[in-house]
Order: structure tokens, then C-alpha cells, then sequence
């Protein structure tokens, strides 16, 4: 498939990345010439260098025929009127833009909007996914990653084992054999900071970073197993009243089951704007890396503290400052992955990347065959991924067991007529079954062939 992604930045670079090491053929466009130099000299990708919405410089990266563009720069009237060039001159089948002004959205998805006027196949907005990652965090406090599967009933969850976990030094064959009647696998291990698949006799230690597949209504049986009970959520505080923030109050005010929520923004006028948007939350103007403030929003008797502003430090300062006055959990908003390991050692028991989550977001629309959901973990070290098995996959009328799976790829569950398994060797994959299958970065590739027959991203 050949694609055109515009805008090297973070996202666009993960994007690249992802794409060009499944053979795709990717070109990078991006204004700063140094960002497209880099991309050529560490990536296999064409670049170039030139503003993305000009039709000349799409016409030099191969708009012509190319089946997708994917416009991720830091503009959204560039990404938007790169969409409206790539169909209007270039008849570009497929096209992704990230927007993250909420007006634009609101237009966009208003009975208003005709796909005519704004040739736009998908909209990713960063700050809709963020405030959705947020909302998991808050319903599986004890993780530290989050994401939902087979129509929201099977969860992927993160957790970090501690010296009292139960079920330390046991073989997962033998945790298969004492829990059989709950639809759960381990299917990823981080230890030593070195990401993994494990394998039947391998063990759990204190201090691995897992990640578990685990049927909706087996969840919590499951935290209890791993040392993790599922504490309950009434009061939580947010730092940070921009649209994050905004849409994470907005859906708690929805919510059945009553949350208290306070919001602490430092900017007036977008305070002002939040107290008006929202009935029930309660709002103060200040800095949140004030204690006063904070003893003021009571975050002593908070359960989380969700911290979404637009600094990143701000963010970890603030969630540092509220468990030390006494709240249970702390989530953060990190742009830079590098701050990502300080999570630990100050004591913050979650974290958001956007980064993460807008490109997970991208790959869900851009994968072959019968893909259905893709979730990139950590900084694109494995994806975990979704996909329907067609009668002509390989893999179709075979037993779990005589697949010939990479290394690095474990199944996780399956569903089969409507109902969610947890795999066995002796499951047979057939048509129309759909498969959630754990796969480290270097092997997805061998994955998707296991699925695909042709390309399908329509």
C-alpha cells in the first residue's frame, strides 16, 4: 500500500515507523526539513521536505496514485486542507486527519457536515482519545494501562505485581490450571524494562509489569487473584480544565453511578468557560500545584486525582503534591516519554500518552484484511490486536496449537458465536471467529499475514 504521511512529529514518526516496517511504501512530508532528514536516515521512507497542503509538493510525494494520506501535522487547517487537496486534484481514496480544535469538531460532526465539503474519511482528535484513556484509568484504578476489546467485554489490563501478590513464583500453567473457570491470560511481561511474551512455565515475579486479557465479568476476580482489589471511585479531582479535562467531567456528570467531581484550572476565562459547561462539578480558579487549593478541593478524601493540563511537569508535580496530602491515586497526562520512567519512583500509579493513544487510534483505520482494533503498548513495543479470521486466512480450521505463531505472539481470547473464550491449544480458529492476539513490534507484520488475504481498508 502506499501512503503519504504529512507531519514528522511524534505521532507522524510513529505512524512512519509502523507502517514502513510492514513493507508498506511510506513518504514523510513535513515542513522542517531536518525532521524529514531524520526520517529518511532511520526509517525506510521517502521524504519530502515542503508544506503538506500544497499540491505540488503532495504531487512530489506521489499523490497521484497513492491509496492513503494521513495528515498528522500540528495545524489542523494544514491537515484539513491537505484531506480537501488530496481529493479535489488527487482523487486520494483514504483520508485520516488529527484535529484538535473543538469547534472544528463540533462542525464536523453536526448534522451540518457533508463529506463533500470536507473530504475528511476519519477524524482523530488527541484530546477525545486522552479523555477516553482517562475515563478507563478511572474505572481500573489499580492499572497502569488500559483498553477494551470484542465490543467492551474483554479488557486488556496493566498491572504492576507487588511483594504481597498471591500468585508470585507460580508457573502460568499452573495459575491456568487453579483458576480454570476464568476467562484470563497473561499475555505480556515486562520485567527488567525488556517487554516479552511469556511462555506456559515461566513464572511472576514482584516488581513484572503484566498485561492480562480477562473477559469483562471475570475482572474483578481476577484483580483479587493478582493482589489488586478494585477500590471504589466517589470523589475524584481534576487538574486541569481544558478539553480534556472538560470531556472527562462532562462524562462522569452522565455517569448512573453518581462521582463527585472538582475541577482546579488556573486560567479564569477557561475556568469560567468549564463552570458553565458542566452542572454538577464543582470548579475553582487556581493553581494546582497550590495545597491550599488542593486542601480546598479536599483531595485528602479523594479517591484519584486525574492531572490533564498542558504542562508535563505541572502534571507530575501536581499528582506528587496530592498523594503526599493524602489521595489514594494519581493519574498523569505525559507528552515526553522520557519522563515515563519517573512514574515509579514518585509514586504516580498511571499515566496517559497521547502520543500512544492518537496512534493507536490512526492504526485502527489503517490495517489490512479484517482488523478490527489495534492498541499500541508503551513506545510501540507491541501492539495488541483485533482481527476477524476470514475462510481463506491461514490460520482458518487450524487448532491453536499447530499454528505456527511467532515467537513474540500470544493469543489472548477469542470469540466464537458471540461468546468470549479464553484459548486453550486445543481451540480450533475457525471462519468468522474474531481473535485478540498480543504481538511485540518486530513481529506484527507476521501476524497480519496470519489474517489478511487481500487489502481491505475501506
Amino acid at each position: 500500500m502506499k501512503i503519504i504521511i504529512c507531519g514528522a512529529g511524534q505521532v507522524g514518526w510513529q505512524i512512519a515507523r509502523h507502517l514502513a516496517g510492514e513493507r508498506n511504501d511510506v513518504t514523510v512530508v513535513d515542513s522542517d526539513a531536518d525532521l524529514v532528514r531524520q526520517a529518511t536516515d532511520i526509517l525506510d521512507v521517502q521524504g519530502i521536505a515542503g508544506h503538506a497542503s500544497y499540491p505540488d509538493i503532495l504531487e512530489r510525494a506521489g499523490a497521484r496514485d497513492a491509496d492513503m494520506i494521513i495528515a498528522a501535522t500540528h495545524s489542523d487547517e494544514v491537515n484539513m486542507v491537505t484531506c480537501q487537496v488530496a481529493h479535489s486534484i488527487f482523487a486520494v481514496p483514504r483520508k485520516i486527519a488529527r484535529l484538535r480544535a473543538q469547534s472544528y469538531l463540533d462542525a464536523i460532526y453536526s448534522d451540518l457536515y457533508r463529506r463533500d465539503h470536507m473530504p475528511i474519511d476519519v477524524v482523530i482528535s488527541p484530546e477525545k482519545e486522552v479523555a477516553e484513556a482517562a475515563l478507563r484509568h478511572l474505572s481500573s484504578p489499580a492499572t497502569f494501562d488500559t483498553q477494551s476489546f470484542l465490543g467492551g467485554r474483554a479488557q486488556l489490563l496493566g498491572l504492576v505485581l507487588d511483594e504481597d501478590c498471591p500468585v508470585l513464583n507460580t508457573p502460568l500453567r499452573q495459575l491456568t490450571d487453579l483458576f480454570s473457570t476464568l476467562r484470563v491470560m497473561v499475555v505480556g511481561n515486562r520485567r527488567g524494562g525488556v517487554l516479552f511474551a511469556p511462555e506456559p512455565g515461566d513464572q511472576l515475579f514482584a516488581g513484572d509489569q503484566i498485561y492480562i486479557l480477562v473477559h469483562r465479568d471475570d475482572v474483578d476476580r481476577t484483580m483479587e487473584i493478582f493482589g489488586k482489589p478494585r477500590p471504589k471511585q466517589e470523589r475524584v479531582v481534576i487538574i486541569g480544565g481544558g478539553n480534556v479535562g472538560l470531556a472527562v467531567a462532562r462524562e462522569l456528570e452522565t455517569r448512573a453511578k453518581r462521582i463527585r467531581a472538582k475541577m482546579i484550572e488556573r486560567d479564569r476565562r477557561a475556568a469560567e468557560r468549564a463552570a458553565d459547561a458542566l452542572e454538577r462539578t464543582i470548579v475553582l480558579n487556581g493553581d494546582g500545584l497550590s495545597i491550599d487549593l488542593l486542601n480546598e478541593a479536599n483531595i485528602s478524601r479523594a479517591d484519584a486525582v486525574l492531572c490533564v493540563t498542558h504542562d508535563d511537569k505541572v502534571n507530575l508535580l501536581a499528582a506528587v503534591r496530592a498523594k503526599q496530602a493524602g489521595c489514594e491515586m494519581a493519574i498523569c497526562l505525559v507528552n515526553d516519554p522520557t519522563l515515563q520512567p519517573l512514574m515509579a519512583p514518585l509514586g504516580i500509579d498511571a499515566f496517559i500518552n497521547p502520543r500512544a493513544t492518537t496512534v493507536s487510534s490512526i492504526l485502527r483505520h489503517i490495517r489490512h484484511g479484517r482488523v478490527r482494533g489495534v492498541y499500541s503498548i508503551g513506545d510501540a513495543e507491541a501492539e495488541v490486536i483485533e482481527a476477524q479470521v476470514l475462510s481463506t486466512s491461514p490460520i482458518s480450521g487450524q487448532l491453536v496449537r499447530d499454528i505456527d505463531f511467532p515467537e513474540g505472539a500470544l493469543v489472548g481470547a477469542v470469540e466464537k458465536d458471540g461468546k468470549i473464550i479464553r484459548p486453550t491449544g486445543a481451540t480450533r480458529i475457525e471462519e468468522g471467529d474474531v481473535i485478540v492476539i498480543f504481538a511485540l513490534a518486530a513481529d506484527v507484520p507476521e501476524v497480519e499475514r496470519l489474517f489478511q488475504v487481500s487489502i481491505d481498508f475501506f
